[in-house]
């Protein structure tokens, strides 16, 4: 796994050409025209570039960020790794795609529209603490007969909220603007927004056991297979659709 990630990050970062997106604040400032029509201070909403973002590195990047992390469970972290899906829990799987799968809905935000900062970083907590959220319920649920789902379903709350903003900008969009966004972004939205709740059904079977999700570590290895799918199929839309030189 870590190699095949680490190769398609290379690809991408060798294939790709540069492509950059803006990423902005918005911000209260002193209207001057409509102040001096007024004859008092008029506030308006402003919106200024801070910074552009290569498009191809953010795609390379969660690649190399999951690279990194199976490089340091098939090594350092093994034996500590073997335990813990002896005792049905994988940490380390919570924070890498803590990291990673927040960085790719970074990448589909860019994509339906959204440069402001504030925003963007809403997205990646949001999924940041959907993942956390998975890993509490691990941890939460050691040793016990019963199921407890609390986390789970918080989990869930969190990592939907992105697909809202995501539609919402879509909607205005087709609605309020031209109509622009290309036809991959939608199959991005629909194959990504597939992928991310086929996690959420892998841990729903693992913990109702359901036939081989019985066995923990078959459920480790659909995580695994469903990671590398979903960050590869976002990766090679987006070179498909914007990288190809």
């Amino acid at each position: 796994m870590a190699v095949l990630h680490a190769l398609q990050a290379i690809a991408v970062i060798a294939l790709s050409k540069a492509v950059t997106w803006p990423v902005t604040t918005t911000f209260l400032t002193q209207d001057t025209l409509a102040s001096e029509i007024a004859g008092r201070p008029v506030l308006a909403m402003s919106t200024r570039t801070i910074f552009n973002v290569n498009l191809g590195y953010v795609i390379a990047a969660f690649f190399i960020m999951s690279a990194v992390a199976h490089t340091i469970i098939a090594t350092v972290y093994r034996k500590r790794y073997e335990a813990d899906l002896k005792k049905g829990i994988n940490k380390a799987r919570w924070i890498e795609y803590g990291i990673s799968a927040s960085t790719m809905m970074v990448a589909i935000g860019l994509l339906s529209g959204i440069s402001d900062i504030s925003t963007i970083i809403a997205i990646f907590a949001l999924d940041l603490i959907m993942n956390l959220m998975g890993l509490a319920m691990e941890l939460q649920n050691q040793g016990q007969k019963k199921v407890k789902w609390f986390t789970y379903w918080v989990g869930c709350l969190a990592g939907i909220v992105p697909w809202i903003i995501f539609a919402i900008y879509v909607t205005g969009t087709n609605v309020y603007g031209s109509g622009g966004i290309p036809t991959f972004v939608y199959f991005i939205f629909l194959s990504i927004f597939l992928f991310f709740n086929s996690f959420a059904i892998n841990m729903y079977l693992q913990y109702k056991k359901v036939g081989k999700w019985s066995n923990y570590l078959y459920g480790e290895r659909t995580y695994m297979i469903l990671s590398l799918v979903a960050k590869s199929l976002l990766a090679w839309q987006v070179f498909s659709g914007t990288l190809r030189p």
